[in-house]
């Protein structure tokens, strides 16, 4: 029988004995916001010890994960849509623009940038634009401008990850290190484009670690995006290693649908827009991983049971 504990994060410290056997402890996080603090963290746990399941593979998302990249996203889509004079009405008196309360609905309801636009040019009606200046009705001219639009935010956000400014979220660099020295199997998954993602990673992680993955799968890996959990499935055969012995790390309810559907556990460490989402289906919920160690997620893994 699984039994639900929540942590308050205002307390010091926590602990909570589970069976004869076996104490975990949780440290409450620090320098949480206002709407963070208000947050409780929760897990979920078997009432005993089950020797089923054991820690082979830690799998990160990338954007919200590895690092809180959305509003960097939000920017280089709002941007090409005014390089190309994007507008879904011919009496709009602007380019298209995302403001942030939407954006952090869209996506967190649909993964990946063309299934974004597809998303929304199906509900608003298709655009006219530099690239066409009657709106598209063929599906030929609809992917066209789809694809023009996303290659040319891809290179923008590529330009706002070179810039130095973008840093790894706290406790990302220090995990994997613990996971590799650990013999643990490594794997980044992202719905991302596997360029912008690549760039990420190289200039986030840096390139050593990045070339010590031991899978690394994009968007363009797989031919259904999160929430589907065909990325998790391929990084499981990649790695050579059953889907109960993995754990990921995501930021949203889209990458935790993807990760339990695949039959793995997850660990929610999530953002200023993913703070609010219904994370029941998760073992773990952090605001960031800066006081997670490795052998807290062994724990939680031989432990956890997902919540239905």
């Amino acid at each position: 029988m699984a039994c639900t504990i929540s942590l308050s994060p205002s307390s010091s410290s926590s602990s909570f004995l589970l069976s004869h056997t076996s104490i975990f402890r949780f440290r409450s996080p620090r320098h949480l916001s206002t709407s963070s603090s208000r947050r409780r963290l929760s897990v979920s746990v078997s009432a005993t010890a089950s020797s089923s399941s054991s820690l082979q593979a830690l799998i990160f998302d990338c954007d919200g994960v590895i690092l809180e990249s959305e509003h960097l996203h939000r920017q280089a889509y709002n941007e090409a849509f005014a390089h190309f004079n994007v507008r879904c009405s011919s009496s709009a008196s602007q380019p298209l623009n995302w403001d942030l309360h939407f954006y952090d609905q869209l996506q967190n309801q649909i993964g990946g940038g063309k299934p974004k636009m597809r998303w929304y040019f199906k509900e608003h009606g298709y655009p006219s634009s530099t690239i066409f200046e009657k709106p598209p009705e063929d599906d030929e001219g609809r992917a066209k401008i789809i694809d023009t639009l996303q290659d040319w935010k891809t290179e923008r956000y590529k330009e706002i990850i070179k810039s130095g400014t973008v840093e790894p979220r706290p406790g990302v660099l220090r995990l994997m290190d613990e996971a590799k020295a650990a013999g643990k199997k490594l794997a980044v998954c992202s719905a991302a484009t596997k360029s912008s993602v690549i760039l990420c990673l190289e200039n986030l992680i840096g390139i050593e670690r990045f070339q010590g993955l031991d899978c690394f799968l994009a968007g363009d890996d797989v031919k259904q995006k999160k929430p589907d959990p065909s990325i998790y499935l391929t990084a499981s055969k990649k790695l050579g290693i059953p889907e109960k012995d993995c754990l990921v790390v995501e930021d949203s309810v889209i990458g935790l649908q993807a990760a339990t559907k695949a039959g793995m556990s997850c660990v929610i460490t999530y953002t200023s827009s993913t703070a609010d989402q219904d994370f029941k289906d998760a073992i773990a919920i952090y605001p960031d991983l800066s006081n997670i160690r490795l052998k807290d997620l062994e724990l939680l893994l031989q432990n956890a049971v997902i919540a239905n």
